[in-house]
């Protein structure tokens, strides 16, 4: 895509953010109900692009794509009349009387860079949360996952409002030139390197930024999980092998207790036999890598190394079998990025606090941490010895699909996060406003600060719930003020000053 077209998408996003349309919520509603009739005209076309890149199966393309995309859109519909009303927030003693609250405004116009292994949800997701809060966005979908990236590029505008979403195709250097301009805010899904650079050209412009990155989520599995949770079909084999290992969330290596590693890798093979069968490569239900270049990124982890379970690979297939690899040491290949791919490092530790301090020394802080037990005492010393972005306890991946709390990482996994009424925040600017009526305007306040006005001002300051007394106390004050300011503190003025003290001291058991 050339530069000046990019450059027209940009622009026609910007000047349909000006015309104010945006901020009309029945507009917003409009963009939601248009996108939700385009994914359910499309699923066809949506299925084939991501069975084309990624070898997905309409099921997994349903469940793992569409859906999420869906149920994101109808709760957006749902809560967008409470999310933009004004927030209600409590001011100060001497800003009585006025009220004080929170309008969440748009920013403008919105970048959303996603990546090539969930190219449909990674990018739509984001963009209900920007146009319910009343953005225009400008999407740049990963030029790796092509079918997908032309798949929008074709079906965006027919639906959506082509004044104020837009679409640019291309790979790095269209990223880079939209980068070059200047937006209102950045939502990037993707890995660290580029994460950086993303953060640096908004630091070009002080562009606020989300950054979803990754890195290397652990998995810790005490004994007390392989005897009761893992005897059963549990979801942790399919939650590293969906979509062929290419989740950012995904398990990136198990830590096990010692006593319990021949059961709970004996259990992960019969576990993937029966998932996928004896030859993975004709299972339906298997993915594939993206392309060759990342299968061979892959096959390089596992070439030459004993592989106690898999192990097989197929790069003109972009196919990597389900592999198990054992007795892994820490400085080992497989250790130091994150895998991205249907590799499984098991390393044994002694006991859990050997396994939360592998985790934590000298290791960067992962998207997401994963524990199987069913002892919780062994649990809460999990949570409370480690962090990570998101964490989850006898399950794995599914934490991001709970609409209600929010996804995202922290430090070298990323910053800021989404997933529902999170999403609207994230792409909402909190405007504070504090309004008063214009009277009394308290003379206590300005100079010249005598000592009685600083012993009133000291009483005020320090009630914590104002009441209708208080009210009346602050009515009262400013005749006081005039009193002590002209210098005529009589005995009338000593008896008020009296009994307005009596009612302060009434207002602060209120």
């Amino acid at each position: 895509m050339e530069d000046s077209a990019i450059a027209a998408v940009i622009e026609r996003a910007k000047k349909g953010f000006n015309s104010k349309k945006t901020l009309n919520i029945e507009w917003r509603r409009g963009q939601l109900l248009a996108l939700l009739r385009m994914l359910n005209e499309t699923k066809t076309q949506i299925c084939d692009a991501l069975h084309a890149d990624l070898r997905q199966t309409p099921f997994l393309s349903n469940v793992a794509e569409v859906d999420g995309v869906v149920k994101e859109a109808e709760n957006a519909l749902r809560e967008l009349d409470n999310w933009c009303k004004p927030e209600a927030r409590p001011v100060g003693a001497l800003m009585k009387p006025g009220k004080g609250f929170i309008r969440r405004e748009p920013f403008g116009v919105a970048l959303i860079i996603s990546p090539w292994n969930y190219p449909i949800s990674l990018l739509l997701k984001p963009m209900i949360g920007a146009l319910a809060a009343g953005n225009a966005v400008v999407l740049k979908p990963s030029e790796v996952s092509a079918k997908c990236s032309e798949y929008f590029v074709k079906t965006i505008p027919k639906y959506m409002d082509s004044d104020c979403v837009g679409v640019v195709e291309g790979g790095v250097k269209e990223t880079t030139f939209l980068l070059q301009n200047r937006f209102d805010y950045i939502f990037y899904t993707g890995n660290t390197n580029v994460g950086k650079i993303v953060m640096r050209a908004a630091a070009e412009h002080l562009t606020p930024v989300t950054l979803e990155l990754g890195g290397k989520s652990p998995c810790i599995v005490d004994e007390t999980a392989v005897r009761t949770l893992m005897s059963q079909q549990t979801g942790y084999a399919g939650g590293k092998f969906m979509n062929c290992g290419q989740t950012c969330v995904a398990p990136d290596y198990v830590l096990v207790t010692k006593k319990v590693e021949d059961a709970l890798f004996k259990k992960l093979c019969s576990t993937i036999r029966t998932f996928y069968g004896e030859d993975p490569q004709q299972c339906k239900d298997y993915s594939r890598v993206i392309n060759p270049r990342h299968t061979q990124r892959l096959a390089a982890l596992i070439k030459g190394k004993k592989c106690d379970f898999g192990g097989k690979f197929d790069v003109d297939d972009c196919y990597i079998e389900p592999t198990l690899v054992r007795n892994v040491d820490s400085g080992d290949a497989l250790m130091q990025d994150e895998i991205f791919g249907p590799i499984l490092p098991i390393l044994p530790v002694a006991d859990l606090k050997e396994a939360t301090e592998f985790g934590q020394q000298g290791r960067e802080k992962p998207l997401a941490l994963y524990m199987f037990s069913s002892n919780e005492k062994n649990i809460q010393y999990v949570i409370e010895n480690t962090t990570s972005g998101g964490a989850a306890i006898n399950e794995v991946v599914m934490q991001v699909a709970c609409q209600h709390m929010p996804f995202g990482g922290v430090g070298y996994s990323g910053m800021g996060a989404y997933n529902g009424h999170c999403t609207f925040k994230t792409f909402s600017h909190e405007r504070s406003v504090l309004q008063r009526t214009t009277w009394p305007d308290v003379s206590l306040r300005y100079p010249p600060y005598t000592a009685d006005k600083i012993w009133w001002f000291t009483k005020l300051n320090s009630l914590k719930a104002p009441n209708m007394k208080f009210i009346v106390l602050f009515v009262l004050a400013p005749a006081l003020a005039a009193v002590v300011a002209t210098g005529k503190m009589a005995a009338g003025g000593e008896w008020m000053r009296r009994a307005l003290a009596h009612m302060a001291r009434a207002c602060e058991h209120t």
